[in-house]
């Protein structure tokens, strides 16, 4: 089948199982088949064949024509993305006040003295999910370094940056000359300075959060440090102070 294993595992992490995508894949390179068809040329087992259409169905990514014998059709990618968005989201909504009304006094009456005062933050996505987090907060300045701009983080940053604007939280974006105008004009919405160089970076909330951006690993960050101490606060902010006054302004516009 004429599919990579980057777009398989892609598939599998929207809850599709291995005989799921092949039968999907198996469609949308013969167009409509039989159920039997669908196992011959996928190789998925006939006791198993018909389990995993009614689930593909379920899911959204194939339609059936009814009739002896029912006739399978693949949905488009595009609606068969956006309809497990759509469900995801809805689970989301209906699991997150529920576990949130249980679980958060739980975490609140842990008392605020066994919490450390940094946090060691390791992995991509580990790190993005607590910088969302931290310009969340944000409720006056949000000052942000970034030396290294991947996709995700600019996918991340331009959803927040349009909440922060809406909010009327005044946010600065430092970075390197080497990011491509495209990208900047991505993150239009706050004040945007460019240098030639930085070591490198993080993001600081209203002065009382921080959060250093310290390793790279294959172009993308892999370590940092999260903190709300006051003076590891002050001393990043007065460090981008410094760089800010004498960094170039993008115009964005």
């Amino acid at each position: 089948m004429t599919i990579t294993e980057k777009a398989r595992k892609a598939l599998k992490e929207l809850d599709l199982t291995e005989y799921e995508v092949k039968a999907y894949v198996a469609l949308l390179e013969q167009e409509s088949r039989t159920a039997s068809q669908i196992s011959e040329y996928s190789g998925i087992p006939f006791s198993k064949i018909y389990e995993v259409l009614g689930s593909l169905e379920r899911k959204g990514w194939v339609e059936i024509e009814r009739g002896r014998p029912n006739r399978y059709y693949p949905k488009p990618p595009s609606l068969a993305l956006e309809g497990t968005r759509i469900r995801i989201e809805r689970t989301l909504r209906n699991n997150e006040k529920q576990i949130f009304d249980e679980l958060q006094p739980m975490y609140e009456r842990r008392g605020t003295r066994e919490r450390p005062e940094i946090w060691i933050v390791r992995g991509e996505f580990n790190i993005l999910s607590k910088v969302y987090e931290t310009l969340g907060r944000a409720q006056e300045e949000s000052l942000i370094a970034i030396p290294l701009i991947t996709n995700e983080m600019v996918d991340l940053l331009s959803s927040r940056l349009i909440e922060l604007s809406l909010r009327g939280v005044k946010t600065m974006i430092m970075t390197t000359k080497s990011i491509d105008d495209r990208t900047l004009k991505k993150m239009g919405f706050a004040e945007i300075r460019v240098r030639d160089q930085m070591f490198g970076g993080g993001v600081i909330s209203d002065g009382r959060e921080v959060i250093l951006l310290l390793g790279e690993k294959e172009n993308k960050v892999d370590l940092a440090i999260s903190s709300d101490h006051i003076g590891l606060a002050k001393f990043a902010k007065n460090y981008f102070e410094y760089l800010w006054d004498s960094s170039k302004r993008v115009n964005t516009s």
